[in-house]
C-alpha cells in the first residue's frame, strides 16, 4: 500500500480561499485585476488537480491514497484531507467546469455584479474541500461554503425570475443543511467520532440497542445528500433554479448535484458495504438508492421530453444523470460502479457545455439585435452573410444561391457544439455518453435481477427520450431560423464550450485508459478496508525538537 502525505491537497483548498480574500481587499472596483487573479487561481487549481490525479493514478491500484494532516494532529482527532482516484477525478472535473464557466463569464457576466469573482472562488473552495475532506464536520463546513456562494451566484444579475427561483433554492438547501446537522449529531452520539474512516470501523461494534438510532441518523444524513443530488421527489427546485441562473452560474451548478452523489457514494460504500464486515447494517438503504434512482431517472427523462425551453431541458438532463448514478450506486457492483463513474465524468462535461450553449442559442433566436448582442465585433467569430453569389450560380425565387451558401461561422459553431453535446447527453454513438451507457448496460446484464432489468430498459428509453427532446430543440433553433440575424459570439464565449466538448471527445479516444482508471476507483470504493487502513494509519510529522532525548 502506498500512502504519502501530499501538500497538493491543502493547496487546492487554500488557493481559492486566499484568492477570494485578496479580491475582497481590492474593494469594489478593479474588476480587470480581479479577473486576472481569478483566471490565474482557477488555472493553478486545475493544474494542481491534474497533478494530483496523475500522482494517484501512478500508484498501485486499488490501494492508492494521498493523505495530508493540515493541523498535524493524530487521526481521528484532527482534520484529514484524503485523495483517492474518485476524489482526484472530482477535483479535476471541478477545475474543468470552473475554468470553462469563468472564461465564459469574462465576456460580460462578470460585470453584472460586484462580488462575482469572490463568490466564484469561494464556490471552488467549497467544491474542492467537499471532495477531499475525510470527516463529516468539515464536509458540512465545505457544504455550507459552496451553498452560500451558490446563493449569490444564482442571484447574480438580478431579475424577478432569479429571485423567485433563488428563494426556493435557498429554502430547500437550508432544510437540507438542518437535516445534515441532525444526522451528523445522531451519528456522533452513536459512534463518538466524525471521521469517516473511524465511523466505518466502529459501526460493526455498535450494540443492537443503538442500531435503530444509527440507521435513523444515516437516513437523515442521506436525505440531505439526496436532496442536493436531485433525487425525486426532492428535486422540484432544480429545473427552475438552474434555468433562471446566469449561464456561467448554471454551468458551475452542473457539478453541484454531483457533490450529493459523491457524498452518498463515499459514505454508503464506506459504512454500509454489502459484506459480513458491516454486520447487521450491511447494504442498509440499497433498495432506496436503486428504486429512488430509477424513479428519478424516469422523472428526468419525461421532464426532458416535456420541456419546451432548452434551459429547463438541461436541468432535467442533470436530474436524469443523477438518477442514473444513484441507482447504479445502490447495486453495490464494482463493474457497474466503474461504468457509472465514466458516465459521471461524461455527463458533467456535457451538462456544463449545454448550460453555456443555452444563452448562445437563445441569442440566435432574437429577431432584432437586442442588448445581448455585441457592438464591437473585433473579437467575434467571422461572418459571411453579405457575400455576393458568383456569376452563373443557380438562384431561388429570392435570388439567393441554392447551393454553396456560406454558413456564418457563429451559427456553424453553435450547430456542431449542440450536436456533440446532444449526442453525449442522450448517450448516442460514437461519443463518451454511449461508451458509458454501453458499459453500464453490459454490467446490468451480468446482475440479472428485476431492478437491473428495469434500469436496463430505462437507460435505453431515457436515451431515446433525450434524443427526441434535443432533436426538437435543434430543429427549432437551426432549421427554422432563416429569417433571423446571425448571432454574434465572442471568441472567449466559444473557447470554453469547445474545450469541454474536446474533453468529451478525448474520453472516447482514451476510453480504454479511462475505463481502467474508473475500474481501479470502483475497486477501491468497494474495498472500504483500504480507505480505513490508509486514513487510520496516517501519522503526524514528528520534528526533531519533539523527540525526547
Amino acid at each position: 500500500m502506498t500512502v504519502a502525505p501530499d501538500k497538493l491537497l491543502v493547496a487546492l483548498v487554500l488557493l481559492p480561499l486566499g484568492t477570494a480574500a485578496l479580491m475582497l481587499l481590492l474593494g469594489d472596483g478593479r474588476r480587470g485585476l480581479k479577473a486576472v487573479a481569478n483566471v490565474l487561481s482557477t488555472t493553478a487549481g486545475l493544474a494542481i488537480a491534474v497533478s494530483l490525479l496523475l500522482g494517484v493514478a501512478q500508484r498501485d491500484a486499488p490501494a492508492a491514497f494521498a493523505i495530508y494532516l493540515p493541523g498535524n494532529w493524530s487521526v481521528p482527532f484532527g482534520i484529514v484531507l484524503v485523495a483517492d482516484r474518485l476524489s482526484a477525478l472530482m477535483a479535476v472535473l471541478t477545475g474543468c467546469v470552473g475554468m470553462a464557466a469563468l472564461l465564459y463569464a469574462l465576456a460580460r457576466w462578470q460585470h453584472a455584479g460586484v462580488y462575482f469573482h469572490v463568490l466564484f472562488q469561494l464556490q471552488l473552495m467549497g467544491l474542492y474541500g467537499a471532495f477531499l475532506t475525510a470527516d463529516l464536520f468539515n464536509l458540512f463546513v465545505f457544504f455550507e461554503v459552496l451553498l452560500a456562494a451558490s446563493y449569490g451566484l444564482l442571484l447574480h444579475g438580478g431579475g424577478g425570475a432569479r429571485v423567485r427561483a433563488g428563494l426556493h433554492y435557498i429554502a430547500i438547501n437550508l432544510v437540507a443543511s438542518l437535516l445534515f446537522l441532525i444526522g451528523v449529531a445522531v451519528l456522533y452520539g452513536v459512534t463518538g467520532t466524525l471521521n469517516m474512516a473511524d465511523i466505518a470501523q466502529k459501526l460493526p461494534l455498535v450494540p443492537v440497542s443503538d442500531r435503530g438510532l444509527l440507521h435513523a441518523g444515516a437516513a437523515i444524513l442521506a436525505i440531505a445528500f439526496l436532496a442536493k443530488a436531485g433525487l425525486w421527489p426532492l428535486n422540484f427546485w432544480l429545473p427552475p433554479a438552474y434555468a433562471a441562473a446566469s449561464a456561467p452560474a448554471a454551468a458551475v451548478f452542473a457539478i453541484l448535484t454531483k457533490v450529493g452523489v459523491y457524498a452518498v457514494l463515499r459514505l454508503w460504500t464506506l459504512c454500509f458495504p454489502g459484506d459480513a464486515e458491516a454486520a447487521a447494517s450491511a447494504g442498509f438503504g440499497s433498495g432506496v438508492l436503486v428504486w429512488g434512482g430509477i424513479v428519478t431517472l424516469a422523472f428526468g427523462a419525461l421532464g426532458m421530453l416535456a420541456s419546451q425551453q432548452l434551459a429547463r431541458l438541461a436541468g432535467y438532463a442533470v436530474i436524469t444523470s443523477s438518477g442514473t448514478l444513484i441507482a447504479a450506486i445502490g447495486f453495490d457492483a464494482p463493474a457497474l460502479s466503474a461504468a457509472a463513474l465514466f458516465y459521471l465524468a461524461s455527463s458533467t462535461l456535457a451538462g456544463c457545455a449545454l448550460f453555456l450553449l443555452v444563452e448562445l442559442l437563445e441569442r440566435s433566436r432574437q429577431v432584432e439585435v437586442g442588448p445581448q448582442q455585441l457592438d464591437d465585433g473585433n473579437d467575434a467569430l467571422p461572418f459571411f452573410l453579405d457575400a455576393e453569389p458568383p456569376a452563373g450560380t443557380n438562384l431561388d425565387d429570392n435570388e439567393e444561391a441554392l447551393i454553396g451558401r456560406a454558413i456564418p461561422a457563429a451559427l456553424a459553431f453553435l450547430g456542431v457544439a449542440f450536436m456533440i453535446s446532444a449526442l453525449v447527453t442522450a448517450g448516442l454513438p460514437p461519443l463518451s455518453g454511449f461508451v458509458a451507457k454501453l458499459a453500464m448496460l453490459s454490467a446490468l446484464l451480468d446482475l440479472g435481477m428485476p431492478a437491473a432489468w428495469t434500469l436496463f430498459a430505462l437507460l435505453i428509453l431515457s436515451g431515446l427520450f433525450g434524443a427526441i427532446a434535443l432533436m426538437r430543440v435543434g430543429v427549432r433553433h437551426f432549421w427554422t431560423s432563416q429569417d433571423r440575424p446571425a448571432p454574434r459570439l465572442r471568441v472567449i464565449e466559444t473557447l470554453p464550450i469547445a474545450g469541454l466538448l474536446a474533453a468529451s471527445v478525448a474520453l472516447v479516444l482514451q476510453a480504454e485508459s479511462g475505463l481502467a482508471y474508473m475500474r481501479a476507483a470502483a475497486d477501491s470504493l468497494h474495498e472500504p478496508r483500504l480507505y480505513i487502513d490508509a486514513v487510520m494509519g496516517a501519522r503526524p510529522i514528528v520534528r526533531d525538537a519533539e523527540v525526547a532525548p
